[in-house]
């Protein structure tokens, strides 16, 4: 199925590792020019742009850190300049410590929250009047499904997250009048090169007991999701929370 992504301009905010690698493969596999979001990991980001130009897609890196609204501002106006426009958002980029709550001290609040809420803030705040311009968008927001059911050590990212579906369900509402669809994936435990390994082997059968498809999530069943929100065919879709968990949330 054409998803009709071929000339449109998409930013992936983490996009040089793990998940949002996955997701920026995908889209420039359906034709999409990717902006290659990146923080720190300068060195994984250009690898990603290295491996979708040599399977012959379209991509570039751009640095920003999520959490600084000036420094997203101009890269969203970098991307617009280099790669003529912008079409769609994925809001993929999130920061996490895992630690109960009262164990934790507010200023180690800070960053998970500057990261996963005020990031997808400042990026929907600059992203969104491009697309204003451009007759339309699209919006994703990658989150944890802990946002929606809870889940023990991640208090802090769980708040920040829930603040994400709240933002997408109004966004939805004030952009749909320009044709505009804002819409969040939340996600089960996925997989990657960057889990902790010996935490999982210690581990794995207590975490697939909360799932009744019995394995744990794979970047790849992420990106798909992602193409088809970002696509013409997703056009009457918006305000959704969508959980790609392996059924983790109805456990919840």
């Amino acid at each position: 199925m054409d998803l009709g992504l071929t000339g449109k301009v998409a930013l992936v905010t983490g996009g040089g590792r793990d998940i949002g690698r996955e997701i920026a493969a995908r889209l420039a596999a359906e034709g999409a020019t990717v902006a290659v979001n990146y923080s720190r990991s300068k060195a994984e980001a250009e690898a990603t742009v290295a491996a979708i130009r040599e399977a012959g897609g379209q991509a570039s890196a751009f640095q920003a850190d999520v959490a600084d609204h000036d420094a997203v501002t101009a890269m969203i106006a970098a991307i617009v300049r280099d790669l003529g426009g912008l079409d769609v958002l994925v809001n993929n980029a999130g920061f996490l410590e895992s630690r109960l709550f009262l164990d934790t001290k507010p200023q180690e609040w800070r960053r998970q929250i500057d990261v996963g809420l005020y990031g997808v803030l400042n990026c929907c705040h600059a992203a969104a009047p491009r697309m204003v311009q451009r007759g339309g968008g699209r919006i994703v927001n990658i989150v944890g499904d802990s946002a929606r059911v809870g889940q023990p050590r991640l208090s802090i990212t769980a708040a920040s997250r829930g603040g994400v579906i709240s933002l997408a369900k109004t966004l939805a509402r004030e952009l749909g009048r320009s044709n505009i669809t804002v819409n969040t994936l939340a996600l089960g435990y996925v997989e990657t090169a960057h889990s902790d390994q010996a935490w999982l082997s210690a581990n794995r059968e207590k975490i697939l007991a909360f799932y009744p498809i019995r394995r744990l999530g794979q970047a790849a069943d992420v990106a798909p999701f992602v193409a088809y929100l970002a696509s013409a065919h997703a056009g009457w879709v918006t305000g959704q929370t969508i959980s790609v968990s392996g059924g983790y949330t109805t456990t919840g």
